[in-house]
């Protein structure tokens, strides 16, 4: 065979095995065996069995970060609008018109809250939610209140409230939750509803309860240069009290402890028995036994020291002494 016929053959054979393979690929592609190029699948060496279903890609998260402007900053968080509710957005902040009314803000939205009737929100701090008496806090620019809840001598639910009836200036009332407990104070002073607690009369300055209303008594006239040694008088109807004339004219009711009455000529407080105008003040009130107790007290008992405890016998069984063998043997020899 010629070198022409032998290269003819060869073109022949590899015709007809490409002609072969090209009719069994065409014969699985329509059994669907696999997919061809321009499926939506990947498929081929550079991918692992396991992924060879996943979509290809159709974003580069490295490209379109390397394709982001350097000069780009991150945006930043929207920043709180206030309200007159919650100039913040989280807190407890008061009503700009009413005093015992507030508001919880969460996240900036208020929540409408009122204090106990009688109380007013304290607004000294916003991370506390605290209510408090109107004595303690600042309501001029607040004057709103919410409607009272009355009731026994309460005007309303809770507070410090003078007695009802004109003229009794020494007494008052404290209510919790509408409950009324009457106090009294101490002797010369008046209540003081501006403060809640009791104060000179001349302070105070109620109508009814000024010293010339609740004192039985007025200040002598006196020079300058006694006035302001602020002078001491005995009260006429009590021994046991005196006044004090501030600056000479305003009179301050004070009083000794039990036993005790004014001297005038002193200007002190002395033993009842030893002031002659006020030697029986106390005799309907007190024994000669209890008066002699209150003038010569017993000296307070020293506590002695707690003796030391005897300890008995131990209730433990007793342990077997244990004894070194060197001893026994010395003892057997």
């Amino acid at each position: 065979m010629s070198a022409n016929e032998m290269a003819f053959v060869k073109i022949c054979i590899f015709a007809l095995a490409l002609a072969v393979g090209l009719t069994a690929t065409l014969a699985q592609e329509q059994r669907g065996g696999f997919r061809g190029s321009n499926s939506q699948f990947r498929v081929g060496a550079g991918h692992p069995p396991s992924q060879r279903h996943l979509p290809p890609r159709t974003r580069d998260p490295v490209q379109e970060a390397s394709m982001v402007p350097k000069n780009r900053q991150p945006e930043k968080e929207k920043e709180y609008e206030p309200t007159e509710e919650c100039p913040e957005p989280n807190g407890f902040y008061p009503d700009s018109k009413q005093c015992d009314k507030y508001y919880a803000c969460l996240d900036g939205v208020p929540t409408e809250r009122l204090c106990a009737d009688g109380m007013v929100f304290n607004d000294y701090t916003p991370i506390e939610e605290k209510c408090d008496l109107p004595y303690n806090i600042d309501c001029m620019k607040r004057t709103k209140l919410q409607t009272p809840q009355p009731s026994l001598h309460c005007p309303r639910k809770n507070g410090y409230f003078g007695h009802e009836k004109p003229g009794i200036c020494d007494k008052f009332y404290f209510c919790v939750d509408g409950q009324f407990n009457m106090i009294t104070c101490p002797a010369g002073l008046v209540f003081n509803p501006k403060t809640g607690i009791c104060g000179w009369p001349d302070q105070v300055g109620v109508t009814g309860c000024k010293s010339e209303d609740v004192f039985d008594f007025e200040c002598p006239k006196v020079n300058e240069s006694i006035a302001v040694t602020h002078p001491r008088y005995a009260d006429p109807n009590d021994c046991q009290f005196f006044y004090v004339c501030v600056n000479g004219d305003l009179p301050r009711r004070n009083g000794c402890k039990l036993g005790q009455a004014f001297d005038e000529e002193k200007e002190t407080c002395d033993w009842a028995r030893k002031v002659p105008d006020c030697v029986d003040w106390y005799k309907d009130r007190l024994t000669d036994k209890e008066l002699d107790e209150l003038e010569n007290p017993k000296p307070k008992t020293t506590t002695t020291k707690r003796p030391a405890r005897i300890r008995g016998q131990s209730r433990r069984k007793p342990q077997p002494k244990k004894v070194d063998p060197k001893e026994e043997e010395e003892e057997e020899a």
